[in-house]
């Protein structure tokens, strides 16, 4: 394996608590009981990112997102000290991506002036729906008028390059319902916008209980062929799988996941990757996933590494780059792997031989039809009987909203 040149290095940073646990939610995310103890967590975020620091080895970090469970529950001048506190840890590139998840339900008037003033330079705002009754249905604490409210504060603020995460293939919904949901994001004039189909995750309310009337898979391919329509009308042009901006709006700290950058995984459940974790091999990290335990030890507890094998590394790599609607460079895997192209070059050639991808100047990416079995397309690199292949061979069918860091 040839010696890894050092990626660009982002920080995620977990918030576990919520207002109330969404049904459909697989996050780590817990129902708040009590008072918030927000400045205990803070100190143990602040706790960890100094062990982790050194990882960085010399880089700035280049992008942050907060996410959770809700952030936004955490104070404004909470935000603040945080970000403070982590910059002299570890500098921030000038001008980093810095975003905040935030559920509308959670949002006083005036509080995302706070958040800019604290440094937040991009929000995500938890839609899913503009519906009532879908709203109820997957258990939303918040009103279609507080997301509108919500997105007039954003731009009141100066945060216009905010997200909305939007779902479709909800329960009852027809085709004009997913269009109406569209219509209504798009109207409130987003910078980005995720668009992903409800999935019943395992470990979920709605994995054990599927609610009833969900559409089949020929309602839900018909709702996103037309809602993608719809978007692009809107001038947003759709970069990754669930994921459409206008030009320069692009999630810089999710990019950086999806071309296999590094990034520090910091908070309760938060997960990592990393490269020279040993001589030229990438690891994942995580971290103690309950949080009284975390805040009761867990933030300076060493880091659980899982040293990533060669043979899992294609894999890793194009579960990541292949949800790019432009794909990805030879020269790219080459360096963030550090294997060569001659370790994906045979099953590269059977795909594309296929119809399911295809070379576009420097670019290997998935073709239309690729796109379409997109599953079947990234499964083509997995090992028989890897670890990969056992705990990770169902990612590809997850078309998560923002911040995959937890």
């Amino acid at each position: 394996m040839s010696p890894l040149a050092a990626p660009p290095m982002a920080l995620y940073l977990h918030f576990p608590w919520c207002v109330r646990k969404c049904p459909y939610c697989d996050f780590n995310s817990h129902t708040l009981h009590g008072q918030l103890p927000q400045q205990q967590y803070l100190d143990a975020l602040v706790a960890d990112m100094a062990l982790q620091a050194p990882l960085a080895r010399g880089r700035q970090i280049s992008s942050i997102f907060m996410g959770g469970g809700t952030p936004s529950l955490f104070a404004p001048e909470a935000i603040g000290r945080l970000l403070e506190a982590l910059g002299k840890l570890v500098p921030f590139q000038p001008k980093a991506e810095i975003t905040l998840e935030a559920n509308p339900g959670t949002i006083e008037r005036g509080r995302f002036a706070g958040y800019r003033a604290a440094g937040i330079t991009r929000v995500s705002l938890g839609a899913q729906s503009f519906a009532p009754a879908q709203l109820e249905r997957l258990g939303r604490i918040h009103s279609s008028d507080d997301t509108r409210a919500a997105a007039a504060e954003l731009h009141a603020a100066g945060l216009g390059n905010f997200n909305l995460d939007l779902m479709y293939a909800l329960p009852d919904q027809d085709l004009a319902g997913a269009l109406e949901d569209v219509r209504a994001a798009l109207a409130l004039e987003p910078a980005h916008l995720s668009h992903y189909q409800l999935t019943l995750e395992p470990g979920t309310v709605f994995g054990a209980l599927p609610p009833a009337g969900l559409p089949d898979e020929d309602l839900a391919a018909q709702m996103q062929e037309h809602c993608q329509a719809e978007i692009a009308a809107g001038g947003y042009r759709q970069y990754e799988v669930s994921a459409y901006a206008r030009t320069g709006a692009e999630c810089a700290h999710n990019l950086n996941y999806w071309n296999f950058g590094d990034y520090c995984g910091v908070g309760a459940g938060a997960h990592g990757k990393l490269s020279d974790v040993g001589p030229g091999t990438i690891g994942r990290t995580q971290r103690e996933r309950e949080p009284r335990r975390y805040l009761a030890s867990g933030a300076q507890a060493p880091l659980a590494l899982r040293e990533i094998a060669d043979a899992d590394l294609p894999f890793e790599f194009m579960m990541n780059g292949l949800r790019l609607v432009d794909g990805f460079k030879t020269a790219l895997f080459e360096s963030r792997t550090g294997l060569p192209w001659s370790a994906v070059a045979t099953e590269i050639g059977s795909l594309e031989a296929r119809g399911l991808m295809e070379r576009s100047g420097e670019h290997w990416r998935a073709s239309a039809l690729g796109q379409r079995f997109l599953n079947d397309v990234i499964a083509a690199f997995l090992p028989s009987g890897s670890a990969s292949a056992q705990s990770r061979g169902q990612a590809a069918d997850r078309k998560n909203p923002e911040g995959p860091g937890a």
